[in-house]
This record gives structure tokens, sequence and C-alpha cells, in this order.
């Protein structure tokens, strides 16, 4: 995801004026991947949502002293919420390459019970025995079914979150604390 650009930055301005710039561009580029992010289907919009999160979160790491107190729990916030998406990004890049393995054991013994039955009109289910992945099916099929479920609990997890901190006024905070300025 490319990052919005900032306009409106002066060399010659204040910390605290080019600092609230970016953190409201920033925080409308998280802010926009809602509701598409809400769709559990929608894993790319929830992996840019991370990226926006980690954006918005250095800036107000770097910036934060010159807002207001509430600056420091929004960069709480965010961090909270980029750790989330990346538990959740991790499941859905650990999905397909535990599914990947399982259709190589698959193959693997397909082709080991094909050179077992040998010249054999039709292959007999006796030989499925001698498979030699026979065991690794069952733990790859055990941690597919893990991170499967894993993805379910942590997005419904950041649906939560998500309308906790509408509920309490993140945005709407952050924007009013980037407006003043400490002493």
């Amino acid at each position: 995801m490319k990052a919005r650009p900032i306009k409106g930055l002066e060399p010659e301005g204040t910390l605290a004026d080019n600092a609230e710039r970016i953190v409201r561009v920033r925080l409308d580029e998280l802010c926009g991947f809602m509701p598409k992010a809400a769709d559990a289907e929608e894993w790319v919009a929830l992996h840019d949502m991370r990226i926006a999160a980690k954006r918005l979160r250095y800036v107000l790491e770097v910036t934060g002293h010159v807002f207001g107190p509430y600056a420091k729990t929004a960069t709480k916030h965010v961090k909270d919420l980029q750790d989330l998406l990346g538990e959740i990004h991790d499941c859905d890049v650990q999905i397909p390459a535990t599914s990947a393995s399982a259709e190589r054991l698959v193959e693997a013994d397909a082709a080991a019970l094909v050179a077992l039955a040998g010249d054999a009109e039709d292959l007999d289910p006796a030989l499925l025995k001698q498979a030699p992945h026979l065991r690794d099916h069952t733990g790859v099929a055990a941690l597919e079914a893990h991170l499967r479920a894993r993805r379910r609990v942590l997005f419904a997890r950041f649906l939560a979150e998500w309308e906790d901190l509408e509920r309490k006024g993140f945005r709407a905070r952050l924007e009013y604390a980037v407006g003043e300025r400490t002493a």
C-alpha cells in the first residue's frame, strides 16, 4: 500500500503544525479501511490497514510529545491494533503455506503408492499403510485447522476492538489532541 502524500508541509513551520498534518492524513488512511476491513475475506484490506496503523503509530511515537495527553493513549491503541492485525496477517500467510505443504505430502504419497503398486491393474487399499507421510497428514491438517480457527478468533477480536475504539471516540479524540499544543 502506497502512503498518501502529505500536502502543506512547511519546512520552516513548527514540528507541531507539520506533525498535525501528517497525523491527520495517517489517521484518515487508517480509518478509511473500514468498513471494508470488517469483511473477514478482505485480507488485502486488513493487511493494508496494518501498514496504515504502523505509519500512524510511528509518527505518533516520534511527535506525540507535542500534542495533548491523549496522543500517548492513541499511540498505545494504534500499537495494539497494529499487533493484532499483524497476527491476523501471519495466519493469512501461514494458511496457504500449510495447505501447500499438505498438497505436497499427498502428491508424494500418491507417487509412492503408484510405485508400490507396480504393475497391478488397480491399487490395493492395504498399500496405504506404507505411504511414507501417513502420520504427517494428521499434523499438517491439525495445524491448518488451528490456524483457521485462530484467525477467526483474532478477527472477531479485531472487530470488537475496532468497535470499542469507535465507541470511545478514538478518531475524534486524536484529531482534537493533535490540534492541542503542549506548553
